[in-house]
């Protein structure tokens, strides 16, 4: 069905054939929001047009909505009643009420106006499949989110302790028979004060190895970083295996000096400490100022 399609309003009247062939059509009269979708028109003047068929409709469609009035049944309709010759038989009693329907009431039955709720389309709400997880008799497993008990880390500490003893034993014995030994630190400052100089092998290269290697496995610091401290944590274990080697192999021999070679090696070492322990400081540190730009 076209629609009236202009830049000014268009007259009721203009309307009102539409509006009639909108009915024959659906075989009822149409509601005000059918009027407003099919002839793009606004709630007033849907309401007027609703109004005229009204008025139109004991004339044209006596009863265009499929209606009828359900009269209570009579003696006469349900069931025949015995009658006598001698008794009269009583006239025809008149329509009840319920039967005779005046055109005005219908008339007003028809065009009572039709609120937006009754006249929109009424569509069935399609319910969602509701998924059940698991058995609700069954009970619930408890979710990974769950706070699990730590791992108890003294046990490592426990047997950490004797290898710790004897790499620093190791490492100070290689320390003495590598020049390694008492020093004045604060000489004219404190001439009382002396420090055996070999505990710092152990102290700098088997401390620098775990703080190293802790690093690489946290997976906290970028590629960079990461990479740097492990491939230092793993020279810095890889010496720390060695140092030990030469100094069981020398005490075994009853040597009371390491050769030259490994005096010098053994020298250069506070040194790499210092050079890989700032480096990956330095790495640490500049990932987290890229972090907070």
């Amino acid at each position: 069905m076209t629609t009236a399609k202009s830049a000014y309003p268009v007259p009721v009247a203009e309307l009102l054939p539409q509006a009639r062939q909108l009915a024959k059509q659906s075989g009822r009269v149409p509601s005000r929001n059918q009027l407003m979708a099919e002839l793009r028109i606004g709630a007033p003047k849907a309401r007027e047009i609703l109004d005229r068929l009204a008025d139109e409709q004991p004339v044209k469609a006596p009863n265009p909505a499929g209606l009828h009035v359900v009269a209570e049944p009579t003696p006469d309709e349900t069931e025949p009643t015995e009658t006598h010759d001698d008794e009269p038989t009583e006239p025809d009693s008149e329509p009840t009420d319920s039967e005779h329907v005046s055109p005005e009431a219908e008339q007003a039955t028809e065009s009572a106006p039709v609120s937006a709720e009754e006249s929109a389309p009424v569509w069935e709400a399609v319910s969602e499949p509701i998924t059940v997880d698991a058995d609700p008799a069954t009970p619930t497993q408890p979710t990974e989110t769950t706070a699990s008990k730590p791992v108890a880390v003294w046990p490592v500490m426990l047997l950490a302790l004797p290898a710790f003893v004897a790499i620093w034993s190791g490492w100070v014995g290689l320390g003495q028979l590598t020049g390694f030994g008492i020093v004045h630190p604060l000489p004219g400052i404190a001439d009382s004060f002396a420090i055996n100089t070999a505990i710092t092998l152990p102290i700098g290269v088997e401390t620098y190895a775990a703080y190293a290697l802790r690093v690489w496995l946290s997976g906290q610091v970028p590629a960079r970083a990461r990479r740097f401290a492990k491939y230092s944590a793993l020279g810095s274990l890889a010496l720390g295996a060695l140092g030990q080697i030469a100094f069981h192999l020398m005490k075994a021999a009853g040597m009371t000096s390491a050769p030259w070679l490994i005096t010098a090696a053994v020298a250069c070492l506070p040194v790499a400490v210092l050079g890989m322990g700032a480096g990956l400081a330095h790495l640490i540190k500049d990932t987290h100022r890229e972090v907070q730009r």
